[in-house]
């Protein structure tokens, strides 16, 4: 039943008042009781992940329209995957409470986590949309901590009932409220690897049970999803939940009918002959309110990226998009009432935005011609008996626009996923159409000609990983997999397997996919986001920057690594199953392994040290590739090659040696490097002929502190795939491996090519497991034992066994025992995540904790972080009496304190090792003995602004050297800095463009220094001036606030960059 009563003026008029509302808040019908609905309601969804996903099927609003399509109702889900009643974090907010107070109860969720912004507290949307009815889905999170947890989260919902009922939002009067509990956890063990829900169950009841007590008790309505869930899964025909917990698209049919059915009353479908036309309605709608409430790249839009170039634009869009979100709850009216709406024609009548101009100068930037063709290839410059070939391009293949990553299938294709729609998409323009492309050579003359589009209409597919069971990748805040049903190469399917990953920048976004030996993909996520992930396992929770692990077998999810690293676009594993990542803004490569003690919310692990000599560090680098091929030199094989995009444009080649525990590298050549200005390298992958292909982004524009997002020369429409090859030796004869028999599969598996190996591990998971098995015990048994490699054909055999989720625990044990320690250590890491199948895993890793080899030893340390306490600690206990090195000392002591749930930061280790946790310090504030009182509270505020990622530290790097090699110029002893203060202060208001010497070396300037003016306010500029200039050896005069606002006022009327020819007119170097 509707009722009308009276609105703002935007709302629905109505001639007769509310009757009087019963002192519960709602109406009791025939079933129970029930919200008051009345024409023109603004419903809002607020909560965990079980009402986000709704957003993405659109049947519960569309059950509602159909059910009351007079009603002109108005709804909005924010619900977000994590969020609990009090802690709801966002990237672009400082705060993560919803309500003062919240932090009450919370412990390690308190951990002050960075964000930064102006995005809007949950209070501030919900008045805006002026909530007359509030539905609340919370208790999964909060039941993985059981019994211990459940006051705590009694007391967190009451607080927050009270609170929600004490405010008001529409203007009139509190909002209806409510409570929705969690669903059951059905159990799917007979057919997956997972929990059989048992004790999921258990807490799940105790925690539905809770919230009923507390509903009852502040007269709120509560809905019980978990009892009803339960027998709707025993009796359904198919299963609802994808892994235990998450609905399907039928499991939310279902659900979105019960839920109206208790919150609203089991009214009669009046519109049910336009129910398609209306979901289809509802379904655009929530695209494009994603598009404001969660939109891709909010750190331009709202956080610490808005300024200073936000301002032109960004505001605009925000009140475009929410027009054509308005425009389309219009078109959902119509179709309540089997009625069209134009909604083109309404789209037109939106804001018009306004143009953005471009900052780049191509007088002091250089060209703004695109190269092609022959005269792209004339700019490279090739290491000496090398060769360079263009294997496709924008040119016949238009498609292949703004390509970011590659990788081969088991048919030995290449698949390209492209993302013209980078940055994000525009309001006003069409649709993302965004693309994962397969090329062909069918003619084997070593460059493409033919094309597929294996999916389209994708939004910034910056991840991409092929499996046996269909094509993972990254979308935004989902990850998905698309399937191929029907073998014609397009994906019918896309089903969304997790969700709540931060994409508040996009370029930081999950990528950089590639999977383990046992199929588990590594995802890469960079600074500033705050991923809130709801698993089978309990909800993963990450910030500002790390790595990701998901075991498709065992629909598992973990933060393997949380690093304080901005854009980890790079992962490789070597022959021996360890990984290794690139840090872009470092610029540095590092080990993985180290840093991937289990985390703590809010707090980064030690990174471990730096592979690269700092003669040859370059930034931004993205793409890492270990040489694994006979078609090139003998002496190279092993190397790591890395590419990079800004400064140096091309692809270095370094030697990895062995250093101890650890690794350390040397640099061995330039492998590739280019002139053309527009170049950009940013993955590579061996081919199956031996050859060596790389993606070049290629765009004028790269940087994104230096341009507006919406900079008109942002490019959309180029793209090139290069092919390098060293003529003088023969290319490899590509394996066999789609389709090919077990025993053909197996001998692949003792190919020098690791990337034929890789695809060949793929294409045996994808094979019965009992005869894969079967076959590989003969394999083994036929092994020559006087193989230089026997070892690693049978660590090759484990991999396999372990790819198919069935580990062989006698090989393992027989490789534990092995003299190589490389096997050893990859058998330790196995063990690692094999411990519901290996019953004596606490045993082996004990043994792996008093092995003769810190490497193995690191391993063992690394793996008890993520046991439980008792057993974590006996193994950290046999590490401890072995010598530790460099490389083990900090994963030890975070382990230690992690185990112990205490930050590292906590942790006293006393002279004679004992250990004491305490309260953490306050860190030290920066000191300079030459500056006393104010000019000593400027430095200390200037050290922490150069040392903000994205802010000075991130080129010029922490010891102010800067990068050479990649174009960016030291701040320490040079005139720049330490001379004229008003042209310094110019610099650092309007930013610098073009060639400039410094120190006697000359530096292209393509790259634009950012200017500050709008980001920083008088007394900072004069902060980071001030600490500049008494840093790195420099000892200059402080600058005060006062001359910076008067050289700010001087050049109020200045646009665009200073360069360095027009800074050094006004101001000539000194002598």
């Amino acid at each position: 039943m509707v009722r009308y009563k009276p609105k703002f003026m935007k709302r629905i008029t109505s001639l007769i008042l509310i009757g009087i509302l019963s002192f519960f808040a709602f109406q009791c019908g025939q079933d129970g009781p029930k919200l008051t609905l009345n024409k023109g309601d603004h419903i809002i969804l607020i909560g965990n992940n079980l009402g986000s996903r709704m957003m993405n099927y659109g049947h519960f609003e569309t059950e509602m329209h159909v059910r009351y399509p007079d009603s002109l109702l108005y709804i909005r889900n924010m619900s977000d995957g994590g969020d609990t009643p009090g802690f709801r974090p966002h990237a672009g907010r400082v705060s993560p409470w919803a309500f003062p107070g919240a932090e009450e109860f919370q412990d390690e969720l308190a951990t002050n986590s960075g964000s930064e912004g102006h995005f809007e507290t949950p209070d501030e949307w919900i008045k805006r949309h002026e909530a007359d009815i509030i539905i609340a889905f919370f208790g999964y999170n909060e039941s993985f901590e059981g019994e211990e947890g459940l006051e705590m989260y009694k007391n967190e919902l009451e607080a927050f009932i009270k609170h929600t009922k004490n405010t008001i939002y529409n203007g009139e009067a509190p909002p209806q409220l409510a409570l929705v509990s969690p669903i059951a956890f059905e159990d799917l063990s007979d057919d997956f690897d997972l929990p059989n829900g048992e004790k999921e169950n258990k807490n799940l009841k105790m925690y539905t049970d809770a919230m009923k007590e507390i509903a009852d008790r502040n007269q709120v309505l509560f809905v019980d999803a978990f009892s009803p869930s339960s027998s709707l899964f025993s009796s359904a025909d198919e299963y609802l939940p994808i892994d235990g917990f998450q609905l399907t698209e039928e499991g939310y049919k279902k659900f979105s009918t019960f839920l109206t059915d208790k919150v609203f009353g089991t009214d009669k479908a009046v519109a049910e002959d336009n129910r398609a036309a209306i979901h289809a309605a509802v379904k655009e709608k929530n695209w494009m309110w994603h598009n404001d409430y969660k939109i891709p790249n909010g750190v331009h839009v709202f956080g610490r990226r808005y300024n200073p170039f936000g301002p032109d634009n960004y505001p605009y869009e925000l009140k475009k998009i929410r027009q054509m979100t308005e425009n389309r709850d219009q078109a959902i009216w119509k179709a309540n009432k089997g009625e069209q709406f134009d909604l083109a024609k309404a789209d037109e009548s939106t804001i018009e935005l306004p143009p953005v101009e471009t900052n780049y100068n191509p007088e002091k930037n250089g060209s703004l011609e695109y190269l092609y063709g022959q005269d792209a290839l004339d700019k490279f410059e090739v290491a000496e008996g090398y060769k360079v070939e263009l294997f496709a391009s924008e040119k016949e293949f238009p498609d292949l626009a703004n390509p970011v990553q590659m990788t081969f299938d088991t048919k030995g294709r290449l698949w390209v996923s492209v993302m013209p729609s980078y940055p994000h998409y525009k309001p006003g323009d069409p649709k993302p159409n965004d693309k994962i492309l397969i090329l062909e050579d069918t003619d084997k003359d070593g460059k493409a000609d033919k094309q597929t589009v294996f999916a389209d209409s994708l939004h910034l597919p910056i991840g991409m990983e092929i499996a046996p069971e269909g094509v993972y990748l990254s979308q935004g805040t989902n990850f998905i997999i698309l399937k191929d049903e029907d073998g014609d190469d397009y994906a019918e399917k896309r089903e969304i397997l997790l969700s709540g990953f931060d994409d508040h920048d996009t370029h930081h976004n999950i990528s950089a996919f590639v999977a383990d030996p046992s199929g588990a993909i590594y995802m890469g996520e960079g600074v500033f986001l705050h991923t809130d992930v709801e698993t089978p396992y309990g909800p993963v929770r990450a910030t500002n920057g790390g790595f990701y692990r998901y075991n498709p077998a065992r629909k598992r999810l973990e933060r393997t690594a949380q690093l304080p690293i901005p854009n980890p676009w790079g992962i490789a594993f070597d022959d021996w199953g360890q990984n290794f990542f690139a840090e872009t803004s470092g610029p540095d490569v590092r080990w993985m392994m180290p840093g991937s003690v289990k985390s703590r919310y809010g707090e980064g692990n030690h990174k471990g040290p730096n592979l690269i000599e700092d003669a040859h560090r370059v930034r931004p680098t993205s793409g890492l590739e270990f040489v694994s091929s006979r078609h090139f030199p003998e002496e190279v094989q092993g190397d790591l090659l890395i590419n990079n995009t800004i400064g140096f444009l091309g692809m270095k080649m370094h030697r990895m040696v062995e250093d101890g525990t650890g690794y350390d590298s040397e640099h061995r050549l330039d492998l590739i490097k280019s002139s053309d200005g527009n170049f950009r390298p940013v993955d590579m992958e061996f081919a199956p002929d031996g050859s060596l292909y790389f993606v070049d982004w290629h765009n004028i524009l790269v940087g994104h502190m230096q341009h507006n997002a919406r900079d008109p020369l942002r490019d959309h429409v180029h793209g090139r795939i290069y092919r390098i090859t060293y003529p003088s030796r023969p290319l490899v004869t590509p394996p066999s491996i789609d389709g090919a028999t077990i025993e053909t599969l197996l001998d692949n598996l003792k190919l020098p090519e690791f990337r034929a190996r890789y695809a060949t591990r793929i294409e045996l998971r994808g094979r019965d497991t009992e005869e894969v098995l079967s076959k590989m015990k003969t394999w083994i048994a036929d092994l020559d034992e006087n193989d230089p490699r026997y070892e690693h054909h049978l660590l090759e055999g484990l991999w396999v066994s372990w790819g198919l989720n069935a580990v062989d625990q006698d090989l393992l044990k027989k490789l534990m025992d092995s003299e190589d320690h490389r096997v050893r250590a990859a058998v330790a890491r196995i063990l690692r995540y094999t411990g519901h199948q290996v019953a004596d895993q606490v045993d082996l890793l004990k043994k792996a904790a008093a092995d003769p080899h810190g490497r193995v030893r690191l391993e063992a340390i690394v793996a008890a972080s993520w046991l439980d306490k008792e057993d974590g600690l006996a193994i950290l206990e046999i590490a401890n009496e072995n010598p530790m090195d460099d490389w083990m000392q900090k994963p030890f002591e975070t382990s230690l304190a992690h185990l112990n749930d205490m930050s590292v930061k906590n942790m006293v280790i006393n002279p004679d090792g004992s250990v004491v946790f305490q309260k953490a310090s306050e860190e030290a504030k920066a000191s300079n003995s030459r500056l006393k009182g104010e000019e000593l509270t400027l430095f200390q505020m200037g050290k922490a602004i150069y040392s903000k990622e994205g802010f000075c530290i991130t080129c010029h790097q922490p010891d102010g050297k800067g990068l050479s090699a990649s174009g960016f110029p030291p701040l320490a002893g040079t005139k720049w800095v330490n001379g004229d203060e008003e042209r310094f202060i110019k610099i650092v208001l309007n930013g610098l463009m073009g060639p400039i010497e410094v120190l006697g070396k000359e530096y292209p300037g393509q790259v634009p220094m950012t200017p500050y003016a709008g980001m920083l306010n008088d007394k900072e500029v004069a902060a980071v001036i001030t600490y500049v200039r008494n840093s790195f050896g420099n000892e200059s005069s402080a600058v005060s606030p006062d001359k910076v606002k008067a050289v700010r006022a001087a050049i109020k009327d200045k646009t665009g960059f200073y360069s360095p020819t027009e800074l050094l007119q006004e101001h000539p170097m000194e002598e």
